[in-house]
């Protein structure tokens, strides 16, 4: 089940649950917050969410993923709110047999999820201007 949070991203518990008998392999995607983007330094960014619909988006994808790949164990927890430098906004885990399922796995939910899922991101830039970058394939 995905998760939406205000707290930072605990990557322990993602991995413990992922771990069982039948995965050989499992893979840890992290959304951390750094401080170039495009030529510009940022400080911080916020990210809101339309909450319902996010979960519903993301719950979705996990479906998708595991009827695509054979996976084990898939889950997706994104942080809400205000993620300083350094921390992680979201974190994808999958697990499956073989390593290729798990890695395609979290590519696409990580691609997907940029396109799909009613997440915003509000940069705040070290020159004090602000800017929101609206999921790729959302109209803004």
């Amino acid at each position: 089940m995905p998760e939406l949070t205000q707290q930072p991203l605990d990557t322990a518990p993602l991995l413990s649950s992922a771990q069982s008998p039948q995965a050989g392999a499992v893979v840890l995607f992290l959304g951390v917050t750094r401080q170039q983007t495009d030529g510009r330094e940022t400080i911080e960014l916020h990210y809101d969410a339309y909450e319902k619909m996010a979960i519903k988006e993301l719950t979705a994808l996990e479906t998708e993923a595991r009827q695509r790949w054979q996976l084990v164990e898939c889950t997706i927890v994104h942080r809400l709110g205000c993620v300083p430098l350094g921390e992680a906004s979201v974190a994808i885990v999958t697990a499956s047999p073989h390593r290729h399922a798990a890695f395609a796995a979290g590519e696409w939910l990580i691609d997907t999820l940029k396109e799909r899922v009613p997440i915003w991101k509000k940069e705040h830039w070290a020159d004090g201007t602000t800017e929101w970058v609206h999921p790729k394939g959302m109209k803004k």
